[in-house]
């Protein structure tokens, strides 16, 4: 599989494989955190959720410069790593629910996201750059693309297994304290607290107290005492899931600093071996025409993004809200449909870059940009599938009322599980593709904050997030799909308008 490829490439790659498993396991249920912990709305907990994702990927521009400047990508990536590992440390550490001072330990919680997102964005564009500086060697060059690929699809390895993780980890400390998971809980009991539940969801919290409650030791007990046990057995549970994503920071550091010496060290080249690996002074000219392509795609894939990473946020509300969660009778969470993505990442990766080794050989592959293009109209037949199986269903206003839908009313597991894949194969097309087109188009002397400029895009795709939350709580839920639908052919016609540009400039 890595055969051609550079020899720092699957080093890189495992490095980055457990920096993303911890960061997936947080991922998986962040939102469901925030919402079990602080009794938060999905408006208000995606408004936190957007702008921590998008925190991730912008400050990925601050990572850039401060590598640029000194040119020492791998003490930055190491930083990067250990303050990381800060973060989640500040998160994991568990605090009483329903908690005391709400404001207090939510600016608490919000400082410790920021502290993750900043170790990230020391890590994240770095790696990525130290990865596309391997290509710059005529040797490897025209192994570009697949090499992203490759590590595109160990970041989703470790992926795959973190929902996994935070799902057991969450459920054996709810059975620890003797207790059955339940998604739907957490939302009534908070509703109850608050003094806002309806007479049907009071109904609906005692049968599903009876029902989570394995040694029936809340039988006849005060509903309220029922409440607060379960939400802070429930929450505890994603305090210790947070810890795990320590372990896993730890571990990329050790590969890091065990393979240092195979990746590359711009610092310590000189003018004679950059010009031997083909890295060149490139004309002001040309340095602009680049940067200007570069600043258009970055534009465009807004709109991907933005429809993209709804897979944390109203897709996950989706699963819990309106998924039955029973699959050949296996009992689901709302985390498992988390490492769906991952799954068919891992599967198809080697798929698609079979077919475009086989187009390459034929002379036909099509341009990296050609391949983005397709890649968001794929996108969007995902979002159309998911609104055509979305009609009919009542609005979230009118579940939250009935205090949550009953089983029989809601949809197949597969619904999400088919979206998923088809999000997963245009993923394949846009995201390693275009983490290769930047690597490939930026000027030398820009290679780390070029990747923090396309993290950049994918943040502001990322502070849009809460708009999604905002409509699946206020519009019919199929509507809420077709406005990604949509979101997703405006960057694929965009990308189209401006390809024979991008197309001469990459070249």
């Amino acid at each position: 599989m890595f055969k051609g490829q550079p020899k720092g490439l699957l080093a890189a790659a495992l490095a980055n494989m457990g920096e993303r498993f911890g960061f997936y396991t947080m991922m998986a249920i962040l939102v469901l955190f925030l919402q079990s912990k602080f009794g938060l709305d999905g408006t208000n907990a995606g408004i936190i959720y957007s702008v921590f994702y998008a925190l991730i990927y912008i400050l990925a521009l601050v990572g850039g410069i401060i590598a640029d400047k000194t040119r020492n990508y791998k003490g930055t990536i190491i930083t990067g790593l250990v303050v990381m590992a800060i973060g989640y440390l500040m998160i994991a550490i568990p605090s009483p629910t329903p908690v005391s001072n709400k404001t207090l330990f939510l600016i608490i919680s919000c400082f410790g996201l920021f502290v993750i997102a900043f170790g990230n964005g020391l890590f994240k564009g770095n790696l990525q750059a130290l990865v596309g500086q391997m290509y710059d060697n005529e040797k490897y060059s025209k192994m570009r693309d697949s090499g992203f690929q490759l590590f595109y699809m160990f970041i989703n390895v470790g992926a795959m297994f973190a929902p996994f993780v935070a799902k057991y980890v969450r459920g054996w400390w709810l059975g620890k304290q003797g207790f059955l998971y339940n998604p739907n809980l957490p939302t009534i009991c908070h509703a109850h607290l608050d003094g806002t539940i309806t007479p049907e969801g009071t109904e609906r919290l005692r049968q599903l107290a009876t029902e989570v409650d394995i040694n029936g030791a809340f039988a006849g007990a005060d509903t309220t005492t029922f409440v607060n046990e379960y939400l802070n057995s429930f929450v505890t549970g994603f305090h210790y899931a947070f810890g795990v994503a320590i372990i896993t920071m730890i571990i990329s550091i050790v590969i890091f600093v065990a393979n240092k010496k195979t990746l590359p060290d711009v610092k310590k080249k000189t003018a004679a071996e950059n010009k031997a690996a083909g890295v060149t002074e490139m004309e002001i000219k040309e340095v602009k025409q680049r940067l200007y392509a570069l600043f258009a795609v970055f534009a465009v894939v807004i709109f991907f993004w933005f429809s993209f990473h709804q897979n944390g946020l109203t897709l996950t509300f989706f699963a819990r809200d309106y998924t039955h969660l029973d699959l050949f009778g296996f009992k689901l969470a709302v985390e498992d449909f988390q490492s769906a993505n991952p799954i068919f990442v891992v599967f198809l990766t080697p798929i698609v870059i079979a077919v475009f080794g086989w187009l390459r050989a034929k002379g036909i592959e099509p341009s990296t940009p050609k391949k983005i293009a397709i890649g968001m109209l794929i996108a969007a037949i995902g979002f159309a599938v998911m609104s055509l199986g979305s009609m009919g269903l009542p609005t979230f206003s009118e579940v939250t009322a009935m205090g949550s839908l009953p089983d029989a009313a809601k949809v197949t597991p597969w619904l999400l599980i088919g979206t998923y894949f088809i999000l997963t194969v245009a993923e394949l097309f846009i995201s390693p593709l275009g983490i290769s087109f930047v690597s490939k188009v930026a000027p030398p002397q820009y290679q780390g904050i070029m990747q923090g400029g396309w993290l950049g895009a994918t943040a502001l795709g990322n502070q849009l997030l809460f708009i999604g939350a905002i409509f699946y709580e206020s519009v019919p839920i199929w509507l809420t799909w077709t406005i990604f639908v949509v979101a997703c052919l405006i960057s694929m016609a965009t990308m189209l308008f401006m390809l024979k540009w991008l197309e001469r400039v990459s070249k």
